[in-house]
């Protein structure tokens, strides 16, 4: 078969001829790939600089995506810790680790928008206490994930979601959307009496954030929870310890490990089906697996999505 290879942390991958895989234990399955999503969490795992990598070279990157079993079921499956992951004509799965999928589904839709839509859904449904009625920050709001986010905190119940980001171009174009008001991060005091901050970004932005915010809120006492899942601008942040003690303040992480596994895959089918439905708007570019190479590296606002 045909694969992406990455023989080693600080190389790009390489399209070539791969052995094919063999079932290693009873419970895994040989499967073909459709469909699979070029994510930030493919590329950090794939160069050990992600959490949970494990640093073993070469392999094949991929961590999830749209495939088909020998029964002719399509299937979203999310891969665990593995070197054989969803960039090739083949791989093997965990079954349990994949939700089957209704038929007549776009593979490349569902690769594309499944990771990136994953982290505000569960962030929303699984790891904080979430209700309709509450209003909804999304730090980040331009990139794949943040997008998304505005959207997903709308169709969970939110009643107001304010978008904030640099850029104010795209940042426009998330009122059609569903955001109700836009920000840059110096007019974030805008944002003050939110219930709950979704953080794509992390670092000085963030650190810097949080003081004006408190300072603005008509009820310091009133809870405010910060769900941190990405890191785009640093992975630290030198939070004030005023800001500890001047809010009813809750930082979380959403994450691998910060969410049983069980969890997430518990919201996959609902998830599928909201964006098989079209309640989520994705932006998808389908590439061939050959041009992996090419792809790794380019610079676009769709989410690339590898078809072998």
């Amino acid at each position: 078969m045909h694969a992406a290879v990455i023989p080693a942390a600080d190389a790009p991958p390489v399209y070539r001829d791969h052995p094919d895989p063999a079932e290693r234990h009873r419970d895994e399955l040989l499967v073909e790939v459709l469909a699979a999503g070029l994510h930030h969490l493919t590329k950090a795992k794939a160069n050990g600089s992600h959490y949970s990598s494990n640093g073993t070279y070469p392999l094949i990157p991929g961590v999830d995506g749209v495939v088909r079993d020998q029964e002719g079921n399509v299937r979203y499956v999310a891969l665990d810790d593995t070197t054989l992951g969803t960039f090739a004509e083949r791989t093997l799965i965990d079954p349990r680790r994949s939700v089957i999928l209704p038929d007549g589904i776009d593979p490349v839709r569902i690769a594309a928008a499944m990771n990136p839509a994953m982290s505000s859904w569960v962030a929303l449904r699984r790891r904080v206490d979430f209700h309709a009625g509450q209003r909804v920050l999304v730090l980040g709001a331009t990139g794949n994930a943040g997008r998304m986010a505005v959207q997903i905190a709308k169709l969970l119940g939110a009643d107001q979601v304010i978008a904030a980001a640099r850029d104010t171009t795209r940042l426009k174009a998330l009122t059609a959307l569903g955001a109700d008001e836009t920000i840059t991060f110096d007019q974030i005091g805008h944002a003050a009496d939110v219930d709950v901050v979704i953080d794509y970004v992390w670092g000085e932005p963030a650190a810097g954030a949080m003081i004006p915010m408190f300072t603005a809120r008509a009820d310091r006492t009133a809870p405010l929870t910060w769900i941190q899942i990405g890191s785009i601008v640093g992975p630290t942040a030198p939070i004030p310890s005023a800001a500890l003690r001047s809010a009813r303040l809750q930082i979380v992480g959403s994450g691998i490990g910060s969410v049983p596994a069980r969890d997430f895959l518990a919201e996959l089918p609902e998830l599928a089906s909201a964006v098989t439905a079209g309640a989520i708007d994705v932006r998808a570019r389908a590439v061939p697996l050959a041009q992996v190479a090419q792809a790794w590296t380019a610079e676009t606002d769709d989410r690339i999505v590898l078809v072998p």
